[in-house]
């Protein structure tokens, strides 16, 4: 009851068990997530105070250690290196006292807290209505993703004062009574970070006028201060670098993520540049501004703070990396009108804050103006076209639902393990699914490589060794026919090519082919095939981590011919394009098998003629004869191959059960009309739960014949099929 007076659904995991119950297992998944935090508060001031003194604050030490900046007579912007404003420079110049180690570790310390004040502040501005468990679980997750945010990252490891300037406007837009005290910590922001500014048109159009004229007045007294002590400084700041531009690193280094560094990546110079990012600038700056203060109207603050955050972002000269924290607050915006819509917005916005950017696309020449400003694009998006719902909207708090096939029945009572991951009917959004494709090879790549120290030679010994305790396997089994094989195929010429052709080309092709079809045609089969072969991989890297293994093809005196790179220096091997990018000792399992076989085994159980089935067969068949003709893989990194993916699916049964049967999607729905409903029964388990029904899949039609044995899951229990024209069962 508890949830459903905060807006939770009684279908929602938490609210379907009895009310002490779901309170205690709300409690363990809230101990969980601060452990979770802790654990990465912990990890982060780790790294810092891990790193060698020399190459950790570096920004730090250079404003004010022994030599820094800030101990120079001279203007602080000689060197260039000093990149703040002059008020920044008036409140850290008094710290040039003190104890170089002690600076060090209270920085660090002091930045975590103001991460964790952060987080918790912007936990607090949630737009309302928020259930009951969102309100107790925010605050560890958006600590959690601030501290593994690059801008946190960076600005824990440089020594900067990024977060500062963002909290400061969080503490006067949600935390302070008063306008006039809220737009003194707004106006003291700017004085760090000017952009900032941008704030009081925001409060002076949605109604907070002395906020707003607090802010630009504390701003202008604050930067008068500075000009009054350092006027030297203060002009070379404000008149000659045009407010930083100029200063720190070039600013087309690709860490400056904003439109002027764009441009100038893009080879735009000059007046040309200038004006473009005027009018770009202005342009952003006005669409941003009024969807800003759209949102502040419809009651979602938070938005409206991270949409003129992201508008800074922009149109800001010099916008370094540790200065993005604004998107990541973008990601409270709610997108999409269908609840499987919901996560695409914020998976993207937290993939792009916290993962490389090579990560989000591929190292594609083509790409590289979208790669290299791929957070400026988000900011960008964010604040100008990214269609966030207002909270009158009907579907803010009530999206389409999903659609589910009804369970089918399992020998073992707990499975599935997880119960919420049932079978979704509909497609899952193209956006979200490319993305997390993306970057889960991306990151099936990075794990390969790391396996042997991050280079292709390195664990070469360790690989050459378990090479032999392999070989020396298959001569006890019998079963050692790689060299025969390879050099059998060598013999004949079109084989050889044959074998080459269908190695190089058929790995990533076939496998990409079937999930597109699948995703178009069969979406329930889609989601179950691409579990099964994400796991299948994940168990796959476990391998690569744990036994790195050389092919034949690179076992030193074993006479194995290279049918694909040719003779090779293993000093200074050569594979073509890939040769930095991927460990040839990743060999066990073999996952050109895997693949293969999770593809001829989808076809063979999906496709419905029975010469469609044996095609699909036929992939993995000449797969494994490819792998041992090439020299490529042992005969054991198949059977490896083979049971990773078995293992995948395996545990996508334990997980989510058994895939819906056909009968389950079609022909289940069938009323006493005769007319066939929606696929899948029920659509929402929270409907279901209102009004205390739930459709079966042994439901008969008028002609009162039984349907088949189905059931629908509450619960945990299985109900078993009803009779008669429309009967169904109430859930327990």
């Amino acid at each position: 009851m508890a949830d459903v007076e905060h807006g939770g659904r009684p279908g929602d995991p938490f609210g379907a068990a009895a009310p002490d119950a779901a309170r205690a297992r709300l409690g363990l998944v809230r101990a969980g997530l601060w452990l979770v935090a802790a654990v990465l508060a912990v990890r982060q001031v780790a790294v810092v105070l891990s790193t060698p003194r020399g190459e950790r604050l570096t920004d730090l030490e250079t404003w004010v250690g022994p030599d820094g900046v800030l101990h120079v007579n001279g203007s602080l912007y000689d060197s260039t290196r000093f990149t703040g404003t002059p008020f920044g420079g008036l409140v850290l110049k008094p710290l040039t006292k003190a104890a170089e180690q002690a600076l060090g570790w209270g920085w660090t310390f002091g930045t975590l807290l103001l991460v964790v004040a952060l987080g918790l502040v912007a936990a607090r501005a949630l737009p309302q209505p928020v259930s009951r468990r969102t309100a107790l679980l925010a605050a560890p997750v958006a600590i959690s993703l601030l501290m593994l945010s690059l801008p946190v990252r960076n600005t824990l490891y440089l020594g900067q004062t990024s977060i500062i300037p963002v909290l400061l406007v969080l503490l006067g837009c949600f935390a302070v009574r008063g306008e006039r005290t809220s737009g003194v910590l707004i106006g003291l922001a700017a004085a760090l970070q000017p952009t900032v500014l941008l704030f009081a048109p925001l409060l002076w159009f949605t109604g907070r006028r002395r906020a707003a004229v607090s802010s630009a007045l504390t701003f202008a007294a604050l930067t008068a201060l500075a000009w009054a002590a350092m006027p030297h400084d203060s002009y070379t700041y404000w008149v000659h670098h045009l407010a930083g531009v100029g200063l720190g690193r070039p600013a087309d280094d690709l860490a400056n993520q904003s439109l002027h560094g764009a441009l100038l990546r893009l080879g735009v110079e000059g007046p040309l540049e200038i004006g473009l990012f005027l009018v770009l600038g202005t342009a952003v700056a006005v669409v941003g501004l009024r969807r800003a203060v759209r949102y502040a109207r419809d009651g979602q603050l938070l938005l409206a703070v991270a949409v003129t955050g992201c508008v800074a972002v922009a149109v800001s000269p010099t916008t370094w990396q540790h200065q993005l924290l604004w998107v990541l607050l973008a990601l409270v915006g709610r997108v999409g009108k269908k609840a499987g819509d919901r996560y695409v917005w914020p998976v993207a916005v937290v993939l792009v804050m916290t993962l490389p950017a090579k990560m989000m696309l591929p190292n594609m020449a083509s790409l590289y103006p979208l790669r290299d400003n791929v957070v400026l694009i988000a900011a960008l998006a964010a604040a100008t076209v990214v269609p966030f719902l207002s909270r009158t909207s009907e579907y803010y708090r009530s999206p389409v639902p999903t659609e589910y096939a009804r369970p089918v029945p399992t020998r073992w009572r707990r499975v599935p393990l997880l119960p919420f991951l049932r079978r979704v009917l509909t497609r899952p959004n193209l956006l979200l699914e490319l993305l997390l494709i993306r970057v889960g090879y991306s990151a099936y790549q990075q794990v390969r490589l790391a396996a042997t120290g991050g280079t292709n030679t390195g664990g070469r010994a360790t690989a050459e060794q378990h090479g032999e305790q392999i070989h020396s396997i298959e001569k006890f089994l019998f079963i050692d026919i790689e060299h025969w094989v390879n050099h059998t195929v060598v013999g004949i010429g079109w084989l050889e090519d044959f074998f080459n052709f269908y190695y190089t080309s058929f790995h990533f092709v076939v496998p990409l082919t079937v999930l597109g079809v699948l995703y178009a045609r069969r979406p329930a089969e889609y989601r179950w095939a691409r579990s099964a072969l994400g796991f299948a991989t994940l168990f796959a890297l476990v391998g690569f981590w744990l036994y790195p293994l050389a092919p034949p093809r690179l076992m030193p005196g074993l006479g194995f011919i290279d049918t694909v790179h040719g003779v090779q220096d293993f000093s200074q091997p050569d594979y073509g394009t890939l040769t930095a990018l991927t460990n040839q000792y990743a060999a066990m399992p073999s996952l050109h098998f895997g693949w293969s076989l999770w593809c001829g085994l989808v076809i063979a159980i999906i496709a419905p003629r029975w010469w469609m089935k044996a095609l699909g067969l036929l992939h993995p068949l000449f797969t494994v004869s490819a792998i041992v003709a090439t020299g490529n893989h042992w005969v054991l990194d198949a059977v490896g191959g083979a049971a990773v993916v078995g293992a995948g699916f395996g545990l996508t049964y334990l997980l989510q059960g058994p895939r819906p049967r056909p009968h389950t999607l079609v022909k289940a729905a069938t009323g006493p009309s005769g007319k066939a409903g929606k696929a899948g029964g029920t659509a929402d388990a929270g409907r279901a739960a209102e009004t205390g029904r739930a459709t079966e899949a042994g439901e008969t039609g008028a002609a009162g014949k039984t349907g088949e044995a189905g059931g629908t899951r509450s619960s945990g229990a299985v109900s078993t099929a009803g009779t008669g024209p429309a009967k169904g069962r109430t859930p327990s």
